[in-house]
């Protein structure tokens, strides 16, 4: 079967653990061809030879898909309940302002999905990874967010540093 831009695979050295759309396919220096992955339900990038790769029907994707919602909802009511219970935090997670800022668009627009389906304040904001650390500042103090999260690729240069 082949593999093309756009669709839903697994790598098979991985036991399909992590359900991927192809985003691209390029040719290496060996001449072999490899597909540069996105994950559909994790933010991760990869790539993989194709013969690596094996297509996954829509009712696997639907019930993993659905798993991840689960653990998603279970970890924001436990967090919700840690906060509420602790005398040192008077402030519950629903009414906590969430200011999230990521570089992949399609990972924004499922952030956001997920924070109106949980009930969640938040202000999702697509900024490519290598402007967030000169926004962050102004939009920090634009919005006031009681927490803050910054999805993307693991930075670790000058400009965060300056942070």
């Amino acid at each position: 079967m082949e593999i093309k831009k756009g669709d839903i695979v697994g790598r098979i050295s991985y036991n399909k653990d992590i359900y991927f759309y192809v985003d691209r396919i390029i040719k290496n220096s060996n001449g072999s061809n490899y597909a540069i992955l996105k994950g559909v339900n994790y933010r991760i990038e990869a790539d993989a030879p194709l013969e690596d790769l094996e297509k996954i029907d829509k009712e696997k994707i639907e019930t993993e898909k659905r798993g991840i919602e689960t653990k998603i909802k279970k970890r924001v009511i436990k967090a919700s309940k840690d906060l509420f219970f602790k005398k040192s935090r008077s402030i519950k997670v629903t009414d906590a302002l969430i200011l999230h800022l990521d570089g992949d668009r399609k990972y924004t627009q499922k952030s956001m999905r997920y924070y109106n389906r949980l009930g969640l304040k938040a202000i999702v904001r697509n900024v490519p990874e290598n402007r967030q650390p000169q926004v962050v500042g102004s939009l920090i103090r634009r919005y006031n967010p009681d927490i803050l999260v910054i999805t993307g690729h693991d930075r670790n240069d000058k400009e965060w540093n300056k942070l």
